[in-house]
């Protein structure tokens, strides 16, 4: 249908704020799951070791968690070009119904073939997860406040996180580990009739469709303002790319940025996977008992969700870029700091500091995506990004289980994630750099504004949309 010949939508902020509310409270129940799903297999490592049955060593511990991160990157990679074709509302749902019946699965594992196999396939589910969720979480966030909303969705990293390992202190030990697995099969009686029943579909995303008619509709039915000419200026700005979101970001005037993305989730996602799949296991190596050393997890998970709610808010006054870079710089002190085995109150405040660099950062850099890129390739942005980022992911437990089996001094379990943390603002201080050239090659690149007020949170001169 004609945009022109649709009426305009007056915002209503008493319902949009509501009806966001329960989209942001959806997106982060959706977010708890791969938070929950991080934890609980560092939570599980030292059960499945002690478990005869299978006779898992340190090695095949972390190939089986590295199944689950493939799995992640794949999703991730191709699930976020599916938001931007399919619909966000649509690879949200099914991503969390296939991720909770893999767990059901892995709760009744047979064998440790059959374990890991379907680690990989809820990887694969779980990678849909975060891109949509994401993108949706910003979306219906009120004006100026995006980096917060979606610091309040990708908090469920962190509280999923602390809910596991308090869940593992209480569970583990008189239940065993599959009933960690039956707690994360949840979400497929709870969350996903919820989701079906209240999530609207992105109005950007059926905008940039030409599917003007249910955009109207859900704008009125969310209370979102709504008119003819924010609908043409979404669905013009993509006819302007590639229809292929994997050619528009791996083209010209994208590529530069999408690589310096993918490095910056590739080190904020190798800090976070590695250290909370081995953190126990350090703990018990260095002497501690199993009771501290899972609480050990619940203290750096509960620095994520600090770190996530904090920095996001200050990033709506200075801007996500400068302020992962500094949360990069936390990274690289906390680590210094556990490295040389400090007093317990020390070591447990530089563990806090450390899930704030290491969390935290990776949901800013998200925040980042969301103020600089266009609103129909956020998401494709954001899977491409969050998935062959999560090569990170992968290689942290890889990472972990060579230093454990190595037999170095513990000490060396922290030195090996210096670098790369030293690294991380290297990265997002060069964005700028390729902003500038892609302008040079391609030309000038400026915002709309009924783009910028939805993508920013604050002004940015970062900005890589094109007029």
């Amino acid at each position: 249908m004609n945009s022109d010949s649709l009426t305009p939508v007056s915002e209503d902020p008493r319902r949009s704020n509501r009806k966001g509310a329960l989209v942001v409270l959806i997106c982060f129940a959706a977010v708890f799951s791969e938070g929950y799903d991080l934890v609980i297999y560092g939570s599980v490592v030292p059960a499945l070791l002690d478990y005869d049955a299978w006779g898992l060593d340190a090695p095949a511990v972390g190939t089986i968690a590295s199944l689950a991160l493939a799995g992640m990157l794949v999703g991730a990679s191709v699930s976020g070009i599916l938001t931007d074709t399919f619909g966000r509302r649509k690879v949200l749902i099914y991503s969390v119904a296939f991720f909770s019946f893999t767990m059901a699965v892995c709760a009744v594992a047979p064998n440790p073939e059959v374990f890991g196999a379907f680690r990989f396939l809820g990887g694969l589910a779980l990678g849909g997860v975060v891109p949509a969720a994401i993108t949706m979480g910003v979306e219906y966030a009120p004006r100026g406040r995006g980096n917060f909303y979606n610091g309040l969705v990708q908090s469920g990293y962190g509280i999923g996180g602390v809910a596991s390992a308090l869940l593992a202190l209480w569970l583990i030990a008189d239940h065993g580990f599959r009933t960690m697995f039956w707690i994360g099969a949840l979400p497929l009686v709870t969350l996903v009739p919820i989701a079906m029943l209240f999530l609207p579909e992105s109005i950007d995303f059926l905008n940039s469709k030409g599917r003007y008619a249910e955009a109207r509709a859900t704008a009125e039915k969310v209370g979102r303002a709504w008119s003819p000419d924010q609908a043409r200026t979404v669905a013009s700005s993509r006819s302007s790319r590639p229809s292929n979101p994997v050619s528009a970001l791996f083209g010209g005037r994208y590529v530069a940025v999408t690589a310096l993305f993918i490095g910056a989730y590739f080190i904020g996602l190798l800090l976070s996977y590695g250290l909370n799949t081995w953190l126990p296991q350090i703990m018990r190596t260095a002497g501690y008992p199993l009771d501290s050393a899972l609480t050990s997890l619940v203290v750096m998970s509960a620095g994520g969700v600090f770190g996530v709610l904090t920095l996001s808010r200050v990033a709506d006054h200075f801007g996500a870029k400068i302020v992962a870079c500094n949360a990069f710089g936390i990274a690289v002190i906390s680590l210094v700091v556990l490295s040389i085995s400090p007093p317990t109150p020390v070591f447990y405040a530089a563990l806090f500091a450390a899930g704030v660099g290491s969390w935290g950062t990776t949901v800013v850099i998200s925040g980042y995506v969301t103020e600089i890129m266009p609103a129909d390739l956020r998401g494709s942005m954001l899977g491409v990004g969050l998935g062959l980022g999560r090569l990170g992911a992968v290689a942290g437990p890889q990472v972990g289980a060579f230093v454990m089996a190595s037999g170095l001094a513990v000490e060396w379990n922290f030195y090996i994630f210096i670098v790369p943390a030293a690294l991380g603002p290297i990265i997002l201080l060069a964005m700028p750099l390729a902003i500038s050239a892609s302008r040079r090659r391609h030309g000038v690149f400026r915002t709309s504004e009924s783009d910028a007020a939805s993508a920013r949170a604050v002004p940015q001169r970062d900005t890589v949309t094109e007029s």
